[in-house]
């Protein structure tokens, strides 16, 4: 047996990126972790997120629109791949969103992973309503837009997909579906990459997973504590059976995790990381909780990333 086939065998081919969240936290910080990170070939993508109002702890604080900033990111980085973790499908109209990605993927030369999901949803009386915590209610009214039920979400990601993929190809792109319409739409630039960025989809109900199964190149999952091992493993078991009812090799797709690191317990954030992997997650978006310490994105390298490897080598 080859020493290739052997490696091939027994270490996971595993890619690290980071997340900053940019809530209370400043545009000079989060630039400068992604320019730090940019000269470190250990990190290989870097991610923000996408909420226009904090989520969690006090109502006030800053928080920078995640598309601009991400092209003010792509602009001030010369290597990473970028991109939210995830997109609002209910935030911009599919074809607006679809410019927008194509330009920030000219800017960054073709760097962009599109991440994507169905966004705040009206959640079922069974799953708690749509009153107590779920930060989407005053997020949405906020800024004007609507909930909706999560069949309708799921239904308005899907035309997003479509409408993404025909303006990302074609020359003159129509389309005619339930919730969208575009007549002679034309994009140009089209985006570096071709025919279009890879599309990462995060989610986890059945409805999602088929989607993911359909057309995503990546699957993104909160790890946890939002969900546990057992969650993950039994979600991703289904996402192979989405795979195989439309014959697609599910080894085709990438299985992301995101993962919120704790600066003072690195050694609870190794063993959390090589459980994941170990789960069978090949992409590990480790986020970090602002502030940013100086030298955050080599702490990542020097604290988890290469101890982490150094065990998948073993």
């Amino acid at each position: 047996m080859s020493d290739q086939h052997m490696s091939d065998q027994h270490i996971p081919a595993v890619t690290f990126g980071l997340k900053t969240t940019p809530m209370r936290v400043s545009y000079q910080d989060v630039l400068r972790v992604w320019q730090e990170a940019d000269e470190l070939p250990e990190i290989a993508d870097a991610w923000l997120w996408d909420h226009l109002m904090p989520i969690a702890g006090p109502a006030d604080g800053q928080i920078h629109e995640g598309w601009t900033l991400l092209s003010a990111l792509a602009a001030s980085t010369r290597r990473l791949r970028l991109g939210l973790l995830v997109t609002s499908n209910r935030i911009r109209p599919p074809a607006l969103l679809g410019k927008m990605a194509s330009t920030v993927d000219v800017i960054s030369g073709g760097r962009l992973v599109m991440g994507l999901g169905v966004g705040g949803t009206v959640q079922p009386a069974s799953a708690g309503g749509i009153a107590g915590d779920n930060p989407a209610i005053a997020e949405y009214a906020a800024y004007g837009l609507s909930l909706v039920p999560p069949g309708e979400g799921l239904a308005r990601l899907a035309e997003t997909i479509a409408i993404l993929r025909g303006m990302w190809t074609q020359e003159v792109f129509d389309f005619h579906g339930r919730y969208y319409t575009l007549t002679g739409n034309r994009n140009e630039p089209k985006p570096v990459q071709r025919p279009g960025p890879p599309l990462l989809i995060g989610g986890w109900g059945d409805r999602t997973l088929r989607l993911v199964a359909e057309h995503a190149d990546i699957w993104n999952i909160p790890g946890p504590p939002h969900n546990s091992l057992e969650r993950i493993a039994e979600r991703s078991a289904v996402l192979d059976r989405q795979c195989a009812a439309l014959g697609r090799d599910p080894r085709s797709i990438t299985r992301s995790v995101q993962y919120i690191v704790s600066y003072d317990d690195p050694a609870a954030d190794r063993k959390a990381v090589g459980e994941l992997i170990a789960a069978g997650l090949t992409h590990i978006v480790l986020s970090l909780r602002s502030p940013y310490p100086p030298g955050a994105a080599r702490w990542l390298v020097d604290e988890i990333i290469t101890p982490v490897r150094s065990t998948l080598a073993v």
